[in-house]
């Protein structure tokens, strides 16, 4: 079962709340999707999601290939029965490694341009370019295992395959995840290959999971237009839009400002791959309705705390002689029963407790900052 109702529609901006049903539960948008990599959010239980209130979880393809393997979480019952997490679930596609291990590690970079500002560079990846580590073929990709160094293959129908077995209630189209260096034409070359494993992808499913096309095109307005129309045109469930995301925040904009007009708003719209706490309220004014990010957590192991007073460090000493709570005006059970004091000592001490504290602190603060951009756009203040 997948279904998807606006219920209502901004009209200020392009921001509307949603319910997004599956048959593991039901999803109210916008909302952040947490980073579940490898079946596990890092240093909290599966018990303990759902109190952080998180609706929906995202794991990754092409590491859950890697270890345990799809066939021993197909043998378990699926990925929900195989991580005791009853709530929807997506698997992304494995196009994002294309990136990260790719041309992503070579250069030392993310989605969006923020190491090398100057225009001279940031045009250094032509058509013929390959990464150094990964092959990229019509077919699909050729990587190295970060594990054992064995060659190993993925592509638009072993993608497919893997996720169906996995057995998430949403699954990716395989794509291939541009960085922010390349040039047109190199992006142009990508976007054919990606919407040619798009329709693979779409001819090869057999399962009854919802399944998402990717919009890519980097930062070029003609083809980011001439992506978001193509994939509309498919049978998708739903949108993902990923890719790289240009040289700085104000492009990312303008790519949603030319991709959003071009797709169905009947369907649900992923970004992929962004949620810092700036950036969450002006994509969801843009028409987004699902978010993945790595920052609550991410943060949390590096001994970060998200407040609304702005980010705690809990790694320096001050903190020890501070007796209140993370945050005074958040209810969960951290911030309820455990001070910056304590939790301080846990992090300077290397006690894995804090880690888990912290974040489960972190995404209950994002979720709560998420609920409360969905009551705004309820009231009309958005």
């Amino acid at each position: 079962m997948f279904q998807f109702k606006i219920l209502k529609k901004s009209k200020k901006t392009w921001a509307r709340l949603g319910i997004l049903k599956t048959s593991s539960g039901v999803v109210e948008t916008p909302s952040l999707v947490p980073v579940a990599t490898q079946a596990c959010v890092k240093a909290i239980t599966s018990e303990d999601i759902p109190k952080t209130k998180t609706q929906i979880l995202i794991a990754n393809t092409f590491h859950l290939h890697l270890k345990p393997g799809e066939e021993i979480i197909k043998k378990a019952g699926g990925i929900h029965q195989f991580m005791n997490f009853r709530g929807p679930i997506m698997t992304d596609s494995g196009g994002f490694q294309v990136f990260s291990l790719g041309f992503g590690y070579d250069y030392n970079i993310g989605k969006i341009l923020k190491y090398f500002p100057d225009q001279e560079r940031a045009s250094i990846i032509e058509k013929s370019t390959q990464p150094k580590s990964l092959k990229i073929t019509e077919d699909g990709v050729f990587f190295k295992s970060p594990l054992s160094g064995r060659n190993l293959f993925l592509g638009p129908k072993e993608s497919i395959k893997i996720q169906e077995k996995l057995g998430a209630d949403i699954i990716f189209a395989f794509d291939e995840c541009t960085a922010p260096l390349v040039d047109l034409k190199y992006a142009k070359s990508a976007l054919e290959r990606t919407h040619r494993w798009a329709k693979t992808c779409l001819r090869v499913k057999k399962s009854s999971q919802a399944l998402f096309g990717i919009v890519q095109g980097s930062r070029f307005k003609k083809l980011r237009e001439k992506a978001a129309k193509f994939i509309n045109s498919l049978d998708f469930d739903g949108f993902g839009i990923g890719g790289d995301l240009g040289q700085k925040k104000e492009t990312m904009g303008k790519i949603l400002n030319w991709t959003i007009p071009c797709l169905n708003e009947k369907k649900p719209r992923h970004l992929l791959g962004i949620g810092y706490l700036e950036d969450i309220e002006n994509i969801v004014k843009k028409g987004i309705d699902l978010f993945d990010c790595t920052v609550p957590t991410h943060y949390a192991r590096r001994g970060i705390a998200f407040t609304n007073s702005g980010k705690l460090n809990l790694r320096y000493s001050k903190f020890l002689k501070q007796k209140m709570p993370l945050d005074k005006k958040c209810d969960c059970f951290v911030c309820q029963n455990y001070t910056r004091s304590y939790i301080s000592h846990l992090i300077k001490a290397e006690e894995i407790t804090g880690l888990s504290l912290l974040t489960f602190h972190n995404l209950y603060f994002f979720n709560t900052f998420v609920e409360k951009i969905r009551e705004k756009i309820k009231n009309g203040k958005i």
